[in-house]
């Protein structure tokens, strides 16, 4: 038996998402969307953020464009550029608890998560981080995700999950990877783990310094 948070990170997207929508709603799991901001702009996408939460899912603020991870943007208006625009593109479909998921160039846990600036964006404006702890690669991996993903679910009693709903082919191997979790006794859930929050409605909940970097110290005079 083991505990399951899913989440999908970079939509939405017209192509994919409906079907990963029938997906849980048919097996009654909710989960947390985190949406690139600029994909809210197209009027299509955002009525998909909007299915998702009117279908019980929590919308998250995953930034505007997914350029260039935080902690390697230089540049004073980078957390209003990348969270604050995405945050008022979700408005009405936002979570109470402000989720904002940050990205690290493909799935990596380290300091190019975030940046002293963007610490304090978070804390001001009562965000909270969620991180992860199971990255099956669905998006390096179309077809052969899901025995990692099982793998990794397997190897700790509460996974808190990351795949993609984009057009890679990963997501119609969703429902084969929902059966074969169910069959080995995951319980799916919506809440986080709380060892991947470190940081909640703008409080600093666990340490943070090794997902910080140096950037903006290196640009001091």
């Amino acid at each position: 038996m083991f505990d399951l948070t899913l989440t999908f990170d970079n939509g939405p997207e017209p192509d994919v998402t409906p079907r990963v929508l029938d997906i849980l709603g048919e097996r009654g799991i909710e989960t947390t969307f985190f949406v690139i901001g600029e994909k809210l702009d197209d009027p299509a996408r955002r009525r998909l953020a909007t299915r998702a939460r009117d279908e019980g899912h929590w919308i998250g603020n995953h930034t505007y464009t997914h350029s260039v991870p935080l902690g390697r943007q230089p540049g004073a208006e980078t957390a209003q550029r990348e969270i604050g625009r995405t945050q008022a593109a979700i408005g009405e479909l936002a979570h109470p608890n402000r989720w904002f998921r940050p990205f690290g160039g493909g799935g990596n846990l380290d300091d190019r998560l975030l940046k002293p600036s963007v610490v304090d964006y978070l804390a001001h404006n009562k965000h909270s981080c969620v991180l992860w702890n199971a990255i099956p690669r669905d998006w390096d991996d179309p077809d052969g995700w899901t025995d990692r993903a099982l793998d990794q679910c397997r190897a700790q009693p509460w996974t808190l999950m990351v795949l993609h709903d984009l057009p890679t082919g990963a997501m119609a191997h969703l429902e084969r990877f929902l059966e074969r979790a169910e069959t080995n006794g995951a319980r799916f859930r919506q809440d986080f783990p709380p060892q991947c929050v470190p940081l909640r409605n703008g409080e600093i909940a666990l340490p943070i310094q090794s997902y910080v970097s140096s950037i903006e110290e290196s640009e001091r005079p």
